[in-house]
């Protein structure tokens, strides 16, 4: 009769994994819950409205982007008006969300801190970068092609910042995990 084999008391990695999993989650719910109330907060924005200004930057750099088309008649806070439409730059908008969903993303995961800051510090200027050219090409629709702007707004360009951010995150999660 052969022996008896020795029973394997470990859990398989999948389990084992769930923890991490479970306060990667946590971390990121509870740390994107804070920001969004510093961002939403009505008596924390009457004393920094973060959006704002943020939202204020973003709107002149798209304006300064579209100006060599000649095509921008007026910018206000939150505001270019084109040729044939007037767009409002709001949270959603303004880039500052996908920006948020990266972040968060990387302050949760555990990983040193001089990596987390050079993944933030990157990200923000990848993210924004093609979130200004994403806004000017928004405004380009608008003057040149008005009756596809509804089309290219909700369809295309809402959805590639959060993909690009969630694209953006999964690089730095490879360049983290290698190091």
């Amino acid at each position: 009769m052969p022996p008896l084999k020795k029973l394997d008391r470990t859990m398989p990695t999948e389990i084992q994994n769930k923890p991490s999993i479970v306060r990667f989650l946590f971390l990121y719910l509870t740390i994107m819950g804070f920001f969004l109330i510093l961002i939403g907060y009505e008596p924390i924005q009457k004393i920094f409205d973060l959006n704002g200004y943020y939202t204020k930057l973003i709107v002149t750099l798209s304006a300064w982007l579209l100006a060599p088309f000649r095509i921008v008649e007026n910018v206000t806070n939150t505001t270019i008006t084109i040729r044939n439409i007037q767009m409002q730059v709001l949270f959603g908008c303004n880039g500052l969300e996908a920006f948020l969903i990266y972040t968060v993303g990387i302050i949760a995961f555990p990983a040193q801190i001089i990596q987390k800051f050079w993944g933030i510090f990157i990200g923000f200027f990848i993210l924004q970068i093609i979130n200004v050219l994403r806004i000017a090409s928004l405004g380009l629709v608008g003057a040149y092609a008005p009756e596809f702007f509804p089309t290219f707004h909700i369809y295309i360009a809402q959805g590639m910042m959060i993909a690009v951010a969630l694209m953006l995150f999964m690089f730095w999660l490879n360049w983290a995990t290698r190091s």
